[in-house]
């Protein structure tokens, strides 16, 4: 520990890295931290950390925005390759890469011995922080407070603070561990560990991006995204860059209940965990996206991306973003989006997505072929077709009737 004189820590001033300030100069010899924030599109979290962090103990803070390369280097990859981790949108997974890298740059620049992060040693996210440290910097040695001190629960963290006079946002009756961004809101602790209990979706305070269904307005609303090649472009006919695109959506998804998802997921760890998921413009781009798809790429593509699709979100849920095989699956996901462009109409209504148009120069339906009217196919061909598809399973009966019958004889 004497030879740590200056850590650089992954602060986003929640009650874990509130109290690993203190903690860190408590013992590790009141070596310098330097406190780095990531805008990663959490909004008014950002607000008031400079002074905090300073008050506890940081020699300085940053604070990186993130935002557009979150959405265009880690998001939208994701979202053409229409990953889903058992049907968690990775809101957290795909953002901690991001975050680690940039910590890491600021590291290197400021001479770290160390770099910490306020991770649980039970979690998912200590993996995707570590991965990645390694990836960019191999023998940063990484400090986690969580696997080293004797605080065992939330509680003990508030007692903690409240010894060393670290200002806290929550209360021990709501603190939910929470990750906000951009893409999504994640709640998880308190009466979510039982999973026989159900979310207070109407309780005060507890949703904050989108309403739950039941308060969803009476009346339906449509939207229109354009995409091109696999990306979203546009919103009802407005053309923006990717993270407004996000921003427009979770308003519009947000106050229809789109996009609350309620999961016991597998963590990498080894335990099952219960989470509820807020995800309102993602889960709509996720929908729209795998719309346009069914117009525009064949069977055997479509049937073999949506197979890799869980490898894919495999690899971004265990922080394995910094890896050959996640970029050679991503070589793949963008040569199948080179006709993935086109517009998508949908109904939104109280938690609903509902289909209501689709429409792409690069369309692979043909009317003609598939209207039940008339017709230049040839219905009379689908005999053959039949007859050799079937060839495998019309000869296997055959031989064991036959065997059958020369047992029977016998």
């Amino acid at each position: 520990m004497s030879d740590i004189k200056k850590v650089v820590l992954a602060y986003s001033g929640g009650l874990d890295t509130s109290i690993i300030i203190p903690w860190l100069k408590e013992n590790y010899n009141n070596c310098e931290v330097i406190a780095v924030s990531a805008d990663v599109g959490q909004g008014e979290e950002l607000e008031g950390l400079e002074e905090k962090a300073l008050k506890t103990g940081a020699s300085k803070l940053y604070i990186e925005d993130l935002v557009d390369e979150f959405v265009e280097d880690f998001i939208f990859p994701t979202l053409k390759a229409g990953a889903r981790y058992e049907g968690y949108l990775l809101g957290t997974s795909f953002a901690r890469p991001v975050i680690a890298k940039r910590i890491v740059e600021i590291a290197l620049k400021e001479g770290a011995d160390a770099i910490a992060h306020g991770c649980t040693g039970k979690g998912n996210d200590q993996v995707r922080f570590e991965l990645t440290i390694k990836h960019f910097a191999p023998n940063m040695k990484i400090i986690a407070p969580w696997r080293e001190w004797n605080i065992k629960s939330r509680d003990e963290e508030i007692d903690y603070a409240e010894a060393h006079n670290v200002p806290l946002r929550i209360s021990r009756e709501t603190n939910y561990s929470k990750d906000k961004n951009l893409w999504h809101l994640s709640h998880e602790g308190l009466d979510l560990e039982d999973p026989g209990n159900e979310p207070q979706y109407n309780k005060e305070g507890f949703l904050e991006m989108c309403v739950s269904p039941e308060k969803a307005p009476d009346e339906p609303e449509y939207v229109e995204i354009e995409f091109e090649k696999g990306i979203p472009v546009a919103v009802n006919g407005q053309r923006m860059k990717g993270a407004d695109i996000i921003r427009t959506l979770n308003k519009i998804g947000g106050r229809h209940g789109i996009g609350i998802f309620d999961v016991v997921e597998n963590r990498l760890v080894g335990m099952k965990s219960r989470g509820v998921y807020e995800t309102p413009g993602g889960t709509i781009l996720y929908h729209a996206h795998e719309v346009l798809e069914t117009l525009c790429l064949d069977k055997d593509t479509m049937h073999l991306k949506a197979r890799l699709a869980i490898d894919f979100a495999s690899l971004v849920y265990n922080g394995q973003w910094y890896t050959p095989l996640r970029e050679a699956l991503s070589a793949f996901v963008d040569a199948t989006q080179k006709t993935v462009t086109g517009k998508v109409r949908l109904k939104l209504y109280k938690g609903n997505i509902i289909n209501a148009g689709v429409w792409s120069d690069y369309s692979l339906y043909s009317e003609e072929l598939a209207s039940f009217g008339e017709s230049d196919y040839n219905q009379k061909e689908a005999e053959g077709f039949i007859n050799l598809f079937g060839l495998p399973i019309k000869t296997k009966a055959l031989l064991d009737q036959q065997r059958k019958e020369k047992l029977g004889k016998d």
